[in-house]
């Protein structure tokens, strides 16, 4: 089941391959029609009578990177949307191999009749930040700045439910809590644009056979098969494991998953409602009055809000500790957490980013 044992067909022998072929795109309805349905557009579909068609706004865009799953999802828009679906390729520059999966998402595009956008973006990681990260962060700004200046009603995102899974099992080897665990969600929203994953329930490898049914090209970047990256060793050993162990993993971690995004919503829920109890910032006594475990969900909660910073459980075990000896007037507080400090300032706790900067 793992997607790395399916065949991937060549560009160069597929229609709309790069080259002079792509300057005449065979149509998509001239492809393969009898051949079954594109799992994406059956996904798609599904996520619409799920959430109801008035909960996308027209035109949408589309993350194309060329691989399988933003391919397949590309083609599933076109068909619900012709005519309100635009393509949107980030340029990372991180390998020798981007220039020539912009020839073939161009040589798609072309055959679709979707207008493509190849934004280059600077992908440079700052110190302490993993190349995985920086990447991500520059592509989801570079997305929603394209949407906004381009007036996209949201943009479709084609992570599936082998991502899902890699979510998951990286959140459990790190510790994480409800809101690693709750991995990915099939809808938020990031620098005022609206992103949907409509694929979370679709297997990487059905959407790879139906490509190559269809003899549509896509790409692999070859630095998905780079074990030094641990999402990449748990898709290459975990995943196949998995699958020969419980066949039907994607759908009970999809579940698992769930569940901990509904737990974690209502803890949000709660710590809405004790900050707007305890006040910005949190005044100590009225803290002292909440349950440890509501002190915890407040803190972090104000922390993110206000000054995004994230509390290591030692750091936000020692403040609980420091808020319930803080009994008189003398008592101080000046505790290190996140890239900050917490201090007391009268009857309240003040956040201080940075050395020296307010938060």
């Amino acid at each position: 089941m793992a997607a790395s044992s399916i065949p991937k067909p060549t560009p160069a022998s597929k229609p709309w391959a790069a080259g002079p072929a792509a300057s005449r795109p065979e149509p998509l309805s001239a492809v393969n029609p009898l051949n079954p349905v594109n799992p994406a557009l059956s996904a798609l579909r599904a996520s619409l009578a799920l959430a109801g068609p008035s909960s996308l706004a027209l035109p949408l865009g589309v993350a194309y990177s060329g691989g399988a799953d933003s391919t397949a999802l590309l083609l599933a828009a076109a068909r619900c949307w012709p005519g309100q679906v635009q393509a949107i390729h980030i340029h990372h520059g991180l390998q020798a191999a981007a220039d020539g999966f912009v020839r073939v998402c161009e040589s798609v595009c072309a055959g679709l009749q979707v207008p493509l956008h190849v934004l280059h973006v600077d992908a440079g990681h700052a110190p302490g930040e993993s190349p995985e990260d920086a990447a991500r962060r520059a592509r989801y700004a570079a997305l929603a700045g394209a949407a906004k200046q381009r007036g996209l009603g949201g943009v479709l995102l084609g992570q599936h439910a082998d991502d899902q899974v890699e979510t998951l099992l990286l959140a459990l080897s790190r510790g994480a809590g409800l809101p690693g665990l709750a991995s990915m969600p099939a809808q938020f929203e990031r620098e005022g644009v609206v992103f949907y994953r409509p694929l979370l329930q679709t297997p990487a490898a059905s959407l790879r056979e139906w490509l190559v049914q269809q003899q549509i090209p896509f790409v692999d970047d070859p630095s998905n098969t780079d074990e030094r990256y641990t999402r990449n060793r748990i898709r290459a050993r975990l995943l196949p494991a998995l699958a020969e162990a419980f066949p039907q993993f994607r759908a009970t971690f999809a579940r698992s998953a769930q569940h901990a995004a509904q737990a974690q919503a209502l803890l949000l829920e709660v710590a809405r409602q004790d900050l707007a109890a305890v006040g910005t910032p949190p005044a100590i006594q009225a803290l002292q009055v909440l349950s440890q475990r509501r002190q915890a969900n407040v803190l972090r909660h104000w922390l993110l809000l206000q000054h995004r910073a994230t509390p290591s459980a030692a750091q936000l075990e020692q403040l609980l500790v420091q808020i319930a000896a803080c009994t008189t007037r003398g008592h101080q507080i000046h505790l290190k957490v996140a890239t900050g400090h917490v201090t007391r300032l009268g009857p309240v706790l003040h956040y201080t980013a940075g050395a020296d900067e307010p938060g």
